[in-house]
């Protein structure tokens, strides 16, 4: 007789129908017991990195161009308006174009104005861009 249906004339006919409950059983215990792992695991996954004294990785070749609250440019130490920078950093990057420009400015300086000039330093074929950022103290 197919299809779990139970002939009660025949008692020696096997039974058809699956019994799920244990199944069900042991899947939730499981569960129950990685519920309970997960956070003792995550909190045993922490590593312990190697302390050394190694010197700071300073770049050579960096051309430093900081940018004021009011507008005023410095590259490389020297004044420099935004009219004239292209050019100037197209100078300086052929020369080295392995060379660094790092960017640095006052916090209170808008971001329109760190924008362009990330949009001047692109066009002149910048390959290289860094942040010039404080250590926390």
């Amino acid at each position: 007789m197919a299809g779990g249906v139970i002939n009660s004339s025949d008692p020696d006919q096997p039974l058809v129908e699956i019994n799920v409950t244990p199944l069900v059983d042991v899947m939730l215990v499981l569960l129950v017991i990685f519920i309970i792992a997960a956070p003792i695991m995550a909190k045993a996954l922490k590593v312990e990195l190697p302390k050394v004294a190694a010197p700071t990785d300073v770049e050579k070749n960096v051309v430093d161009l900081v940018v004021y609250i009011d507008g005023t440019m410095l590259l490389d130490g020297k004044a420099v308006s935004l009219e004239k920078l292209p050019t100037e950093l197209s100078q300086i990057f052929n020369d080295k174009p392995e060379a660094v420009l790092r960017l640095g400015g006052d916090g209170e300086t808008p971001y329109k104005k760190i924008a362009q000039l990330l949009s001047v330093a692109q066009l002149s074929g910048i390959q290289r861009i860094a942040f010039a950022t404080a250590p926390i103290k």
